[in-house]
């Protein structure tokens, strides 16, 4: 290579051939990496395989198709600030969509750098690795670490439980299949360090919503154990899967919407991939999520058996102020329609619940907005975190408090905000899009991730110190208008969740 395209070209050697990517400020970007094979045809619905060697040099400059979904629709003005309505035009949309877009400062020159791999967001149906959120160039340049996202399969092309319909076993890994790609490539990250000048000892995974629910499932897979050495969950803490029967009932739904009897479920193979995503959107494509199998996944992540998977692994657990508030567009709720809600929701409860939350927001959607949060996403947070607690490494816990400025900031601290602050990219408009106090976040928190990849501990100059999560005194990093560290923010607010039956934490 010549010097003038050594200055804009990187390639690299993979054990399936060699791929050329960009330079930028000396960040050596790769997009499009293949971690596994096409999932179409014969491979539909089975465990993911090495990706099909080539020839000759790769050109990984773009993203490669991301797995088959539905886009958000443009009406939804949030799903817009985070970009979901782009997700299936982000590369294309095709079952070969096991691939990686990688960040690094350096290759195969012996840096031994921090590896972190960043799982997107969307549940377990939608998204992809490749939105502008999961850009790691900014992180891979200021902090000196590798930087990966991936896309893998989602939905009933990833989490269809035909294990216990098909007597012949030729499915029984296709309730967790989406999973299995991440671990896939997640070996592939491990086998590739050296050449992409990363540690192999020294992995990161972490994600936010559906990224923090595979990663809660990831610290579950017994067959992923040592592949990551830390870890962050951020609003995503997932304590259970589907149960076997659940999972089952959900694939005869899509059966039936296929027009397929059990008998002839081997023709599933044969469809396009056009009509099974046609069929699950009829069934419900959040409905689908990993399956406890035997084979892979023996163990909710609320067991001990679980837990003990990841004694080892230091721990951030996060939530977002108004997590919930992606669910609803009651932008106009007033005092009088907030208590008949909440009477609706939690009967007789509902006037405790206007007590402790009274003035705590500067609207009554915000209102709304945290106490569903604080039902569900932060009662979750807070539960896996004092389970990690009993743990040898350490649990470190955080709450995003900083409103967005976006939409003259009617969101509040709202969902997602702190993704794209983990990895440094201040120009998302959730976070400001360069405003003094976003681009602050962005620095302290990407920070406190690299140093979690590179150390087990978070804390650097940027933060006050950050003590780990106990069950007592329950220290709290606050990211707000200042940054602050509180041991049992809103105890009473969290108390009141802890006593409430698990039905009435619901959505409803």
């Amino acid at each position: 290579m010549s010097d003038a395209a050594a200055a804009v070209f990187a390639v690299a050697e993979t054990a399936s051939g060699k791929v050329r990517g960009l330079i930028n400020d000396g960040v050596r970007q790769f997009r499009g990496i293949p971690y596994g094979a096409d999932t179409g045809g014969a491979r539909r619905f089975q465990p993911p395989t090495p990706p099909i060697p080539w020839t000759g040099v790769r050109d990984c400059f773009g993203p490669g198709p991301v797995a088959p979904q539905v886009a958000t629709p443009l009406s939804h003005i949030y799903a817009q600030l985070i970009y979901f309505d782009l997700a299936p035009t982000e590369g294309g949309m095709s079952e070969d969509c096991l691939r990686l877009n990688l960040w690094t400062p350096g290759l195969a020159d012996g840096g031994r750098r921090p590896i972190m791999v960043s799982l997107h967001g969307g549940g377990f149906a939608i998204g992809s690795g490749n939105a502008a959120m999961y850009d790691g160039a900014r992180l891979a340049l200021s902090q000196d670490v590798v930087v990966v996202s991936l896309s893998h399969r989602l939905a009933s092309f990833g989490f269809l439980n035909l294990g216990d319909l098909a007597a012949d076993g030729r499915y029984q890994h296709a309730g967790v299949a989406g999973l299995m790609d991440i671990e896939l490539a997640l070996r592939w990250v491990h086998d590739h360090a050296a050449e992409f000048g990363g540690d192999p000892a020294r992995v990161m995974i972490f994600g936010q919503s559906g990224g923090g629910w595979k990663t809660s499932s990831m610290l579950a897979v017994p067959s992923a154990r040592g592949l990551f050495h830390s870890a962050a969950v951020q609003s995503g803490s997932w304590l259970r899967f589907l149960d076997r029967d659940q999972g089952a009932g959900l694939a005869r739904a899509l059966l039936a919407q296929l027009g397929l009897g059990i008998e002839k479920i081997n023709r599933l193979a044969e469809l396009d991939w056009s009509d099974i995503l046609l069929a699950q959107q009829s069934v419900g494509a959040l409905a689908f999520s990993p399956v406890i199998t035997p084979y892979y996944l023996p163990y909710h992540p609320n067991t001990p058996e679980a837990q003990a998977l990841s004694w080892d692994v230091p721990l951030v657990i996060s939530t977002a102020l108004h997590d919930a508030g992606l669910f609803f567009n009651l932008f106009d709720l007033d005092e009088t329609g907030l208590g008949d809600l909440l009477a609706r929701q939690y009967g007789e409860a509902a006037k405790k619940l206007i007590e402790l939350y009274r003035g705590s927001n500067r609207s009554c959607y915000l209102t709304h907005a945290q106490i569903i949060t604080d039902a569900g996403f932060r009662r979750f947070a807070h539960a896996q975190a004092e389970l990690a607690s009993a743990h040898a490494a350490p649990v470190y816990l955080y709450q995003w408090e900083w409103p967005s400025p976006a939409w003259d900031g009617r969101y509040g601290a709202t969902h997602a905000m702190d993704v794209s602050a983990s990895l440094g990219n201040w120009r998302d408009p959730l976070i400001g899009a360069g405003t003094q106090r976003g681009r602050e976040l962005c620095a302290s928190l990407s920070a406190a991730f690299a140093g979690l990849a590179r150390t087990g501990n978070p804390n650097n100059a940027l933060l006050p110190p950050w003590r780990a999560f106990d069950p007592i005194k329950r220290a709290t990093l606050i990211l707000g208008g200042q940054t602050e560290v509180i041991d049992d923010p809103r105890r009473g607010q969290r108390l009141f969740w802890r006593d409430m039956p698990p039905a009435a934490s619901v959505l409803g």
